[in-house]
C-alpha cells in the first residue's frame, strides 16, 4: 500500500471516530438539557393521554439502551425518526427540503469570497504599498468589522424596500436572485479575511529564494507570483474556506432568519422553539457530520495543492 493511502486511511478512520462521537452526543442532547421536554412542548396543563403519546414518540417511556437502539435504527434506515408534531413526516424529509437552500448559500458565499479575494490580493502584492493595496486593506478591515446582523437588514432596506431590485423574505427563495443578498452578506466577511491572509502569504513568499530566481531568469513579478507563489499561498486559504463552508453548512442561522430562507438554520430554530427533539437531533446530527466530512475534504485538497503533503512515512509493521 502506498504511503499516502496509509495517511488518508488514518484520516478517514479519524473521521469515522468523530462521527461516532457525534452520534453519542446528539443522542444525549435531550437528556442533558434541563427540564422536561414533554412539559416544554405541551405545557404543564396538558392532558395525560397527550403526555403519554409524546413520551412514546420521544422514547422517554423506554430504557436508555432501548432509546439508543431506536435512535441508531433511525440513523441506519435514513429516516432519522419522525417528527413528534407531525408523525407522518420523517426528519430526513424535513432536512432534505431545507438542506439545498443552506448548501446553495454556503457554496455561493465561499465561491464569491474566493473570486473576490484572490484577484484583489494579487493586485495588492503586484503593487505593494500603492493606492490599490491601501484601498484593499481599508475595505478588508471594513468587511471584517461589519457584522452580518447589521449588514443584512441594511441590504434588504436598500435593494428590496427602497429600490425593489432583488427579492425579499416574502418571495420565492429558490431563485438565484433571492440568493444574491444573503450570499453577499456572508461572503463579504469571508472575502475580507481571505484577502488579508492571501496578501500576507504572497508577500512572505516574494522574499523566498525561488521567487528571486524566477525573476532573475526573466519572469515578471506578476508572472512569478501566478506561476510559483500562488499555489503554496492558497494552502491557508483552503483551511479557512473549508472551515467556513463547514460552518455555513451547519446553518447560517442569523442570515437565513433575516432573509427568510428555509434552510437548516431556520429548521433548527423552529424546532427549538417548539422543542421538537426528533427534528433537533436530526438537524444537529447532519450539521455535525457535514463539518467532519468537509474537514476530510479539506485534507484531500491540501494534498492536491502541495505534493509534499502526500509523502508520508510508511507506518511500522
Amino acid at each position: 500500500m502506498q504511503p499516502w493511502m496509509h495517511k488518508f486511511g488514518r484520516r478517514g478512520l479519524g473521521a469515522l471516530v468523530a462521527i461516532a462521537g457525534v452520534l453519542l452526543l446528539v443522542f444525549s442532547l435531550k437528556h442533558l438539557v434541563p427540564g422536561d421536554p414533554v412539559d416544554a412542548m405541551l405545557g404543564e396543563q396538558a392532558q395525560s393521554i397527550d403526555r403519554q403519546a409524546l413520551q412514546h414518540c420521544l422514547g422517554l417511556d423506554q430504557s436508555l439502551l432501548q432509546q439508543l437502539g431506536g435512535f441508531l435504527r433511525g440513523v441506519a434506515n435514513g429516516t432519522l425518526g419522525h417528527s413528534c408534531l407531525d408523525p407522518n413526516v420523517t426528519v430526513s424529509r424535513l432536512i432534505a427540503r431545507a438542506f439545498p437552500y443552506t448548501f446553495a448559500l454556503a457554496l455561493s458565499s465561499v465561491l464569491f469570497a474566493l473570486l473576490l479575494a484572490v484577484p484583489l490580493a494579487l493586485l495588492c502584492v503586484w503593487h505593494p504599498r500603492g493606492w490599490v493595496d491601501m484601498a484593499a486593506s481599508v475595505l478588508a478591515l471594513l468587511g471584517l468589522a461589519i457584522p452580518s446582523l447589521w449588514l443584512g437588514p441594511l441590504l434588504l432596506r436598500l435593494f428590496y424596500v427602497e429600490l425593489g431590485w432583488l427579492p425579499g423574505p416574502a418571495d420565492d427563495a429558490s431563485t438565484f436572485a433571492a440568493l444574491v443578498l444573503p450570499m453577499f452578506t456572508l461572503g463579504l466577511h469571508l472575502a475580507a479575511l481571505l484577502t488579508r491572509m492571501l496578501r500576507s502569504s504572497l508577500l512572505e513568499l516574494t522574499s523566498e529564494d525561488f521567487m528571486r530566481t524566477a525573476i532573475a531568469k526573466g519572469l515578471s513579478r506578476a508572472a512569478a507570483l501566478r506561476k510559483h507563489a500562488l499555489r503554496p499561498a492558497l494552502l491557508p486559504m483552503v483551511t479557512i474556506a473549508g472551515l467556513q463552508m463547514a460552518g455555513l453548512l451547519g446553518g447560517a442561522v442569523v442570515t437565513e432568519r433575516i432573509f427568510g430562507r428555509p434552510g437548516l438554520g431556520t429548521l433548527l430554530l423552529d424546532a427549538l422553539a417548539v422543542r421538537d427533539w426528533k427534528v433537533i437531533e436530526g438537524t444537529v446530527l447532519v450539521m455535525a457530520c457535514s463539518y467532519v466530512l468537509i474537514n476530510l475534504v479539506v485534507d484531500l485538497i491540501y494534498a492536491a495543492l502541495d505534493p509534499r503533503l502526500r509523502i508520508s512515512e510508511v507506518p511500522p509493521a
